[in-house]
């Protein structure tokens, strides 16, 4: 999949905690691996928990810029679903939406100085914008396997289908970014994603 100026712009969010820049990390430089420029950058990420964690990527025969602009974004991967609807503006009309089908509360939230929205009202806030959404339950594939931290590769997989890509280079690129012991479990949550994904579309 490349867009029509040769760039695919991804946009990536979460919440701190969930390994929404480690998946950046592996994007990028897989994108490296097929041959793009890339081009990469966190424009606020917070390391603690429970902070919104936002990364740019970008692939391409030529990137000049790490920023994606507004409504540029061609693929939105989001870790959790309230993450989704605060940036869907930034994907462009027609984009796709990837989406770990996950909640976490927001301190606003649970103050009660805000209510989470239902799904139906994520879902129809992304539906305005995008043409395909995937929704991945990420986390509870990583608990299956036993680890919730592997939920970011499900989702790594999931996108590896989308954009009908074969496994091994991603793969490899994972292998250099996980301990050699949680080698295996990142294997097969990567796996998991990429049926996972399958079967949605």
């Amino acid at each position: 999949m490349m867009s029509d100026n040769h760039r695919i712009n991804y946009l990536l969010v979460g919440v701190g905690g969930q390994g929404t820049i480690l998946a950046s990390d592996i994007l990028a430089e897989v994108g490296m691996n097929l041959g793009y420029q890339v081009k990469k950058a966190e424009i606020h990420g917070m390391s603690q928990r429970g902070g919104s964690v936002v990364s740019h990527v970008r692939w391409g025969t030529q990137v000049f810029s790490p920023i994606i602009e507004e409504g540029k974004a061609d693929i939105l991967i989001a870790f959790e679903k309230l993450e989704a609807c605060r940036s869907i503006m930034q994907l462009r009309r027609g984009g796709i939406a990837l989406v770990n089908d996950y909640t976490i509360l927001p301190i606003t939230v649970t103050n009660g100085q805000a209510i989470y929205p239902t799904d139906e009202q994520i879902h129809e806030s992304l539906t305005l914008v995008a043409n395909h959404i995937y929704w991945i339950k990420g986390i509870e594939m990583a608990e299956r396997l036993g680890n919730i931290r592997v939920a970011n590769i499900v989702l790594l997989g999931a996108l590896s289908t989308i954009l009908e890509q074969d496994e091994d280079i991603w793969l490899k690129v994972i292998e250099a970014h996980v301990p050699p012991k949680y080698l295996e479990i990142n294997r097969e949550a990567f796996r998991q994603g990429r049926r996972a994904a399958s079967r949605a579309s």
